[in-house]
């Protein structure tokens, strides 16, 4: 149990560090939560601090949960007595894997750094899933790209991707007989919906109608700096 908690600990502690808040107040001396939609999160970062800023605490991001899942997880194991799977049916590994990413995604959501004030959680949780199966999140991945190119919505794309992630997960392992642990689809589908939850502004800004749309594929320079340049 001990290693278990250290391990959950950890992954907090690193999903918790709000890569897109230091950005801006590091190195633009803003904080990224007073401008544009005001969530912490990379899809804002592209946004106010441009392309370069955007590409990093986007990859940031995803590397902390694949890191929690690959890595840390691993920890557990020489750590006391080493984890045990809470009944019997549940393997180990599998519980691992669950708890280690669930805890990188609620740390970038809830950051204790920031006063618990996070970002949604999409490319977290891309980036643990893709350390748990990858290739029901490189599907949604695809979905997301597809949904965002065509119609210029972030937001729509991460949640479009979400919700089909699930689906993805239940027809490798019931239409093509993948080794896909039970629980690992039940706590994924979890943190899918806990996306899509936390997209909830923007699900009622595009019922709306007045949601942001990217105006161009360019590399953007941010709104910051083309204020400077102008100022």
């Amino acid at each position: 149990m001990l290693s278990l908690l250290v391990v959950v600990l950890l992954c907090y502690l690193i999903g918790a560090i709000p890569s897109s808040l230091w950005m801006g107040k590091i190195f633009y001396k803003v904080d990224i939560r007073e401008h544009g939609s005001g969530n912490a999160g990379a899809t804002n970062t592209f946004r106010i601090l441009g392309w370069k800023a955007g590409t990093i605490v986007l990859l940031f991001d995803f590397g902390k949960g694949l890191f929690c899942t690959t890595v840390i997880s691993g920890l557990a194991w020489y750590i006391g007595d080493g984890p045990v799977s809470f009944y019997a049916n549940w393997e180990v590994e599998s519980m691992l894997l669950i708890f280690s990413g669930i805890a990188a995604v609620i740390g970038h959501m809830f950051p204790v750094y920031a006063n618990f004030s996070g970002g949604k959680g999409a490319a977290t949780a891309c980036g643990m899933l893709y350390g748990i199966e990858p290739v029901s999140i490189s599907i949604s991945l695809a979905l997301f790209l597809i949904v965002m190119f065509t119609t210029r919505y972030v937001s729509l794309g991460s949640i479009t991707g979400a919700l089909i992630y699930p689906f993805s997960q239940l027809t490798l392992r019931y239409g093509l007989d993948w080794d896909i642990d039970g629980s690992i689809i039940l706590f994924t589908s979890i943190i899918a919906a806990a996306i899509v939850f936390k997209h909830k502004g923007n699900i009622k800004r595009l019922l709306e109608g007045t949601e942001n749309r990217i105006q161009s594929f360019k590399p953007s320079k941010g709104r910051i700096n083309e204020e400077h340049s102008t100022a």
